[in-house]
């Protein structure tokens, strides 16, 4: 059972027809994060700018996007004004919750657009689930207090 099967379990996952959206939509943050990080693009680059953006809407990310994703999601959270809410996740005590309204102020409201657009959900319910998964998620990613390496995810990916 890999990483992204353990986050998205019945208890954090969020139902919509068709299953859960939970998984798909971190891994679309993920992978969105990932692709503005790696073509030096802004939080303010729209997404339909950058062509390469299209694997966020697949379910498997590579873990290169993953980990990409995951440094793009800590600068965005730490540059917003809530770094002691991620570095909690990232640290190996307990993890600060966030409402759903620090997450559109932490991600942006582009990033939020394009996950929106991307997964076909409503903006409010994708705060709404972030708000409840990003805690976890991020702590999972970094079990030992500190972003993995590459070898290190595809084992928790598994």
């Amino acid at each position: 059972m890999g990483l992204f099967d353990n986050i998205s379990g019945p208890s954090t996952g969020t139902a919509v027809p068709g299953g859960n959206v939970t998984k798909p939509l971190v891994i679309a943050l993920l992978a969105l994060l990932a692709s503005r990080s790696m073509s030096g693009g802004s939080k303010d680059t729209p997404a339909s700018a950058n062509p390469n953006t299209g694997t966020t809407s697949e379910p498997d990310a590579s873990p290169g996007e993953v980990i990409g994703g995951l440094g793009g999601l800590l600068k965005q959270f730490q540059q917003n004004g809530f770094g002691d809410e991620i570095n909690s996740w990232v640290g190996t005590g307990q993890n600060k919750p966030v409402a759903p309204n620090q997450i559109s102020d932490a991600l942006g409201q582009d990033t939020i657009d394009a996950l929106s657009q991307r997964t076909g959900l409503p903006k409010d319910q994708i705060l709404v689930v972030l708000s409840k998964v990003l805690p976890n998620t991020v702590d999972q990613l970094t079990p030992e207090g500190r972003l993995p390496t590459q070898q290190e995810i595809s084992r928790l990916m598994g």
